[in-house]
């Protein structure tokens, strides 16, 4: 029975790195700049893209590869490299196929960060968009595309606002304009969702968050499903569809297939110009932490769910967010694309706004006040007093993150500690 054929739990823990006989049990973390050759004419077919193999790390590095191969297997794609950080793996997945002239249509309910990169900085690089509601129709979808929309953009589930994204109604609207769906997987992670087996053609992940699982190492990775047929569509794909002269004319979408196309032309292009480039030391923590993701993914699950279910029924809150509560507008898409549970961030909004929130995240004994989420430690945010506090009350309400909105990210820790701990700090 081929590795392929295994479920994911055992694909968490045996998938990328396959040692050979008498070869190390671990990944090995090649800590190297560079790598040596005997004649200039070996070097030469890797400069060519004639041969396979390594120069320089800010282009690969192998246990980057190894690593990236896991989360290829795991989504169910062809191809996958690491990046420096989530932010790059989107920025790449993006820029990879658009440039100046370019159009984005993006889902409106995204990560703030991802927001800013396509709504401010891409389009300071000649790069436009049009956001659209996650709960938008089709026909409201379909009038969003113009002659020159390369990409649509969405995530699964949203940070901080925990939408659920229609991952068939935005493949179904992309693929009928002729560009791929590049869906961001942070939240759910390849155990509870796979987009590619819903329609994306490329996802992307920051493995910060439950991949590494623990707040050691940052880190991004795109995955390719191989499924974009890039040449049907070669005149809005020049990049892929016609010859780079950087490359002594190769021209991707033909010489590597649909299967190598993206991610080939992404390193040899944007690593080799940009380099944001994950160190070996962090991909082998990540892949310490991808060993581990199938059992953990569950277990913040669990907590997520028990402390939205605690929080609901909270006299001093007003609203809770999290899809696997029957409540929450986004359960029937989220029985659907996540029938073992999404993720365990939970967002909420407290009666008493600014003030309230202030009082109770000092009370916080077990929750860290962080920035992070996903991790093995609960951690929580009150953006009104900290991402979001050059904001006045009005100013949140109108970006739809009230004064008391509150998010917390549950760990691994016993979800009765973390309800008591949530329930003495709601006290008065």
């Amino acid at each position: 029975m081929s590795l392929e054929n295994y479920s994911l739990d055992t694909k968490c823990v045996q998938a990328g790195y396959r040692p050979g006989n008498g070869e190390p049990r671990q990944i090995p973390i090649v800590q190297s700049t560079t790598f040596k050759y005997d004649t200039s004419e070996d070097m030469g077919k890797l400069f060519d893209l004639e041969a396979s193999g390594y120069f320089y790390t800010r282009l690969q590095n192998p246990t980057n590869d190894y690593v990236a191969a896991k989360i290829a297997e795991l989504e169910g794609g062809t191809a996958a490299m690491l990046t420096s950080s989530g932010q790059a793996a989107n920025f790449f997945a993006l820029f990879n196929i658009c440039e100046a002239g370019s159009h984005i249509v993006a889902s409106s309910s995204i990560y703030g960060g991802t927001f800013n990169l396509i709504a401010v900085t891409l389009k300071k690089m000649g790069i436009e968009a049009t956001f659209v509601s996650p709960d938008c129709t089709e026909e409201e979808l379909d009038a969003a595309f113009q002659e020159n929309t390369r990409a649509v953009f969405g995530e699964t589930i949203a940070n901080p606002a925990l939408t659920v994204l229609d991952i068939e109604k935005f493949a179904k609207a992309a693929h009928s304009h002729g560009v791929p769906l590049i869906v961001d997987n942070t939240f759910p992670t390849p155990v509870n969702c796979r987009p590619i087996e819903w329609g994306a053609d490329i996802v992307t992940h920051s493995t910060t968050k439950y991949m590494d699982g623990h707040g050691a190492a940052v880190g991004g990775a795109l995955v390719d499903s191989g499924k974009f047929d890039w040449m049907a569509h070669a005149d809005k794909f020049p990049g892929l569809c016609t010859p780079d002269e950087s490359y002594h004319g190769i021209t991707y979408a033909e010489k590597f297939g649909k299967e190598g196309a993206f991610i080939t032309k992404c390193t040899a292009q944007l690593m080799r110009d940009l380099g944001c480039i994950q160190s070996p030391q962090n991909a082998f923590l990540l892949n310490l932490g991808l060993e581990s993701l199938h059992v953990r993914m569950p277990k913040h699950v669990e907590n997520g769910q028990a402390v939205a279910e605690f929080l609901e029924a909270h006299p001093k809150v007003v609203k809770v967010n999290y899809p696997g509560l029957p409540s929450d507008r986004y359960h029937e898409l989220a029985k659907k694309y996540l029938p073992n549970g999404g993720c365990g961030v939970v967002s909420f909004e407290l009666a008493g706004g600014r003030a309230a929130a202030e009082s109770f995240m000092k009370r916080l004994k077990i929750a860290a006040i962080e920035t992070h989420v996903a991790d093995a430690r609960t951690c929580c945010l009150n953006p009104a007093t900290s991402t979001h506090r050059q904001m006045n009350d009005e100013q949140l309400e109108a970006a739809g993150i009230p004064a008391g909105l509150i998010r917390i990210s549950c760990g691994l820790e016993n979800k009765e500690d973390l309800i008591a701990d949530l329930s003495q700090a709601l006290a008065d």
